[in-house]
């Protein structure tokens, strides 16, 4: 017979197998790609509320019919294209979390025509490089920090809605600005050795 060798994961993690790809091969890995950075600030303002599970099932649909969250179509999405979005069952049809939509890729293509970089900007919070934190239980995780106040407070003076403190942190945990894997998970050496030199907040 086969050995088999089960993975310590962070507790939050369901059996669902999008949940622990998502997990294994995505959350808390730095992502310094605009792109990518814009659509998960779009994604964690649309799972404000609702579990994060949701959002996951509801993602390729996101892509699909967000023009795989293309800012420069995004901004320009007028009242025929909102009716659609809030007709169509494979995304959350909420009025605010659309139009926040559209008005934050207009706000993220003029924070790039300022500076150049979406990535440059936000990494710019954590130092520019990974927060490596060292939780041992899912307890010691904070909702939200010093800089993801900064970011919340920045994002909003800018134009951008659904970027409150909280949403910014899951934002930063899953693009990899902080490593908030458990110390105990298969995936938080990893990611701390890859990535190395990072700064814990205790």
């Amino acid at each position: 017979m086969p050995m088999t060798t089960t993975l310590n994961r962070c507790n939050w993690v369901s059996g669902d197998p999008l949940y622990i790809a998502y997990h294994d091969e995505e959350w808390g890995v730095p992502s310094r790609e605009d792109r990518h950075l814009f659509e998960m600030i779009l994604l964690e303002g649309a799972q404000a509320g609702l579990s994060w599970i949701t959002i996951l099932r509801k993602r390729a649909r996101y892509r699909e019919v967000f023009d795989g969250f293309n800012p420069q179509k995004i901004a320009r999405y007028g009242a025929p294209k909102k009716r659609a979005l809030l007709e169509d069952p494979g995304i959350v049809r909420n009025r605010l979390k659309v139009e926040a939509a559209v008005g934050n890729a207009r706000a993220y293509l003029a924070l790039v025509e300022e500076g150049g970089s979406f990535a440059d900007y936000l990494w710019d919070f954590v130092g520019g490089k990974p927060i490596v934190n060292r939780w041992k239980t899912l307890a010691e995780v904070p909702a939200s920090t010093p800089q993801s106040d900064a970011m919340s407070k920045a994002l909003k003076k800018r134009g951008f809605k659904f970027v409150g403190t909280t949403i910014c942190y899951a934002f930063m945990q899953a693009t990899g600005m902080v490593n908030d894997h458990v110390t105990d998970c298969f995936r938080y050496r990893t990611l701390a050795k890859s990535r190395g030199g990072g700064r814990a907040l205790r």
